[in-house]
């Protein structure tokens, strides 16, 4: 007991000084050995034993996890680390490589300043090895590089010495070309990873060795004799000379920011509030005195504690009992416990200063990516952007009657762990439906549901979430309401695609000052006068108010608005969600009492005019689509590609490296159904594949009747496709 006492103390001494705190992220592409890496991290720094480290997976607590050899969720630790005599906090979060659950990705960035990339040595770069990277930089995140698998280059490959440094050089190249590519004025700012300078690590994670130039120096370990140990396949000796935690820590803590450096440009790209306020610079310093500033980056369920939300602290410091400030939410919500992560269990403490990863109890109403401050209407951190939507639904139902109503609190509570994850009730139906990133991404959220909650449930087979969009124009078409005093006159053209853009990367929201929104859209090809009136931006769709003067009508803006968000959930043709719509307002006539223009009245008028709009304006629906990634032998190449092309897929590009052929390909998602088991028999189970999402394409025109007609069926619609005339009041 008396060492966890010491490493308790430790870590609250470390706690307060931000200039002795790394914030960082492990990604990495699936199965290149982010977890590991992790375990032996912590188990080098004795924060786990070392027999479990690596066999265990520690950081996979969920059984899910370790029956999949998979992360699903990330995992928070802690450690301390000595460097150079003096002792360092390392706060840690274990990110899943797998693409559907890219989401948890996104929402780690949020909490780091800085991310150790991990690449296989054999496989090299893969896409979702982009996809994080990519991430990291949005988020100005600093990277350093680990090379792993290392063993598998000399042993496997066998490569000889100089081979193997032709290799390794090849791969920090690539990479640097990934972050010039996605980010060049930090490239041109030194964020660049080099070998000679010390920010490339190479090693084995499952080994528990590594090397870089400043291991090299402090050991006198030259690269020959890693050479020599891996041919020798003396891993031990190399571990013992070498070990991983040592290599790769000194490396975080010298070239990885502190949250103080990180701060002072990270809340400059994350927080669009005043920089002079106080509370601006309170959060660009690191300022522990100051008002709180708390972002949620995760939430969990814990059985004892209840929810806990997870995230960084940007400024002022987290006590118990404290009110605070939810965005979105009316009433104050009190914080029950706080905690740091000392390895992999939360630490209950008195008082947490800004800087730190928290886990705080008693945020009811938190959501990931929720702002949580002192601070009576403090502009909120800009919300968390996915790089995937939810492309697949299934409905689930309670198998026994009786569990109905644990159900709802159970998809509620799945809903709230995991963003990326939309629950809907359809009314018609009384179905739940839940939409994921892809097949696995629901079968793991299922059995979740069905182990940790305790509800026993059945699910339909995946459906496809398409999108309805318009392909011209259309109006100005008048939407009457029920009592025909009000009118509105709306026009629907298709969103400019610099706008859509602009919206996709989340550079606008209706939060922003209307001056900078005005002038990005301009820029982005947007007509002047347009970009002045813009009155709401539901997803991908923008309502724009175009008229001069009509009496009442800011006060029935928010009815108006109502009605433009019921048909963007649902469009007229399939009631599927719509994207890049542009919905003009042009005219409208009000009753001048206000009883007569009521929510009943206004909200169906805006709405129906926008769905007759729509139809007139060549509605059609868009498919969602998958990129497909294939590693296959050559010689079952063959089959691969008949797999893809027979799913309605093209082939985008096919490279092979030594007898592997790799397959970049793209599919509809609504062909992918089944994949697995078909690509296993078509390559003899010798294809390695991975998917990520690629956006929306037109589904063929000669599907769209038929597609549209099934939706409906299935919906409880009638059939036949919908005119213009059916929304439009006579």
């Amino acid at each position: 007991m008396g060492r966890r006492k010491k490493m308790v103390e430790r870590v609250t001494a470390l706690m307060s000084n931000p200039e002795m705190i790394r914030n960082i992220g492990i990604v990495a592409h699936i199965d290149h050995g982010k977890t590991t890496l992790s375990d032996n991290l912590l188990a080098g720094a004795g924060m786990i034993s070392k027999e479990l480290a690596g066999r265990q997976l520690f950081m996979d607590s969920d059984e899910e996890e370790q029956a999949r050899g998979i992360t699903i969720d990330s995992a928070n630790v802690s450690m301390v680390h000595e460097y150079n005599g003096k002792e360092y906090l390392i706060n840690l979060i274990d990110t899943p490589g797998h693409v559907d659950f890219g989401g948890d990705v996104t929402r780690a960035m949020r909490a780091v300043d800085g991310a150790v990339v991990v690449i296989d040595a054999v496989e090299g770069t893969m896409p979702q090895t982009e996809t994080v990277l990519r991430q990291a930089l949005k988020e100005h995140v600093k990277p350093v590089l680990f090379i792993n698998k290392v063993d598998r280059l000399i042993n496997e490959l066998q490569v000889d010495a100089q081979e193997m440094q032709i290799r390794l050089g090849k791969l920090i190249d690539h990479v640097n070309k990934l972050i010039k590519g996605m980010n060049e004025e930090r490239y041109n700012a030194g964020w660049r990873v080099d070998a000679a300078e010390g920010t490339v690590a190479f090693g084995s994670a499952l080994y528990n060795w590594a090397i870089s130039v400043p291991m090299m120096q402090k050991t006198g370990v030259s690269f020959q004799q890693v050479f020599d140990y891996c041919r020798a396949e003396d891993m031990k000796s190399l571990a013992e000379k070498c070990p991983l935690h040592e290599a790769v820590n000194d490396m975080v803590i010298r070239f990885l920011p502190t949250p103080i450096v990180a701060q002072a440009d990270r809340v400059n790209v994350i927080w669009h509030g005043d920089k002079e306020s106080k509370i601006g610079k309170a959060m660009l310093s690191a300022d522990a005195t100051a008002d709180l500033a708390f972002m949620v980056t995760d939430i969990s369920m814990d059985p004892h504690a209840g929810e806990v939300a997870t995230g960084r602290l940007f400024s002022g410091s987290l006590t118990r009992g404290m009110e605070v400030y939810v965005s979105g939410a009316s009433k104050k919500n009190r914080i029950q416990q706080v905690g740091v992560f000392m390895g992999p269990e939360r630490l209950e403490v008195e008082n947490i200063p800004a800087g730190n990863i928290a886990a705080v109890t008693g945020l009811r109403d938190a959501i990931v990516g929720s702002t949580v401050t002192t601070l009576d209407g403090m502009e909120a951190f800009e919300s968390i952007t996915h790089a995937s939507e939810p492309v697949v639904t299934v409905a689930v139902e309670a198998k026994h009657m009786k569990d109905l109503p644990k159900l709802v609190e159970v998809l509620r509570q799945v809903a709230k762990e995991d963003p990326t994850l939309k629950i809907t009730l359809n009314e018609e139906t009384g179905e739940h439906l839940m939409a994921g990133m892809g097949e696995l991404h629901l079968e793991v959220i299922a059995h979740r549901i069905e182990r940790d909650k305790g509800v026993e449930i059945t699910t339909t087979p995946p459906l496809v979430v398409y999108r309805e969009t318009i392909r011209g124009t259309a109006g100005p078409v008048e939407g009457k309401s029920p009592n025909r005093h009000n009118r509105f006159y709306v026009t629907v053209e298709p969103l400019e695609e610099g706008v859509r853009e602009l919206i996709r990367n989340g550079e606008i929201s209706m939060r922003m000052p209307e001056v900078e929104r005005r002038e990005k859209l301009i820029a982005a090809g947007m007509d002047k006068d347009e970009a002045k009136g813009i009155a709401d931006i539901f997803e991908s769709n923008i309502y724009v108010d175009v008229t001069k003067g009509i009496q009442y009508l800011n006060e029935t803006m928010e009815l108006v608005l109502e009605g433009f968000q019921e048909v963007m959930k649902a469009g007229p043709l399939s009631r599927e969600p719509c994207m890049g719509v542009k919905v003009k307002l042009t005219d409208a006539k009000l009753h001048e009492d206000a009883v007569h223009r009521g929510p009943a009245q206004v909200i169906p008028a805006s709405r129906q005019g926008i769905q007759a709009a729509m139809l007139m304006a060549d509605d059609t629906l868009l498919e969602p689509h998958q990129k497909v990634f294939i590693q296959v032998p050559q010689d079952q190449m063959g089959g691969a590609a008949k797999e893809i092309q027979g799913r309605r897929g093209v082939i985008i590009n096919m490279t092979s490296e030594g007898d592997m052929t790799i397959i970049e390909s793209k599919a509809p998602v609504s062909e992918l159904f089944g994949f697995a088991g078909d690509i296993r028999s078509a390559t003899e189970g010798r294809a390695m594949w991975s998917t990520e999402f690629a956006g929306f394409d037109t589904l063929p025109a000669n599907m769209t009747t038929e597609v549209v007609s099934g939706i409906r069926e299935r919906k409880g619609l009638k059939k036949e496709l919908p005119q213009a005339s059916d929304y439009l009041s006579m």
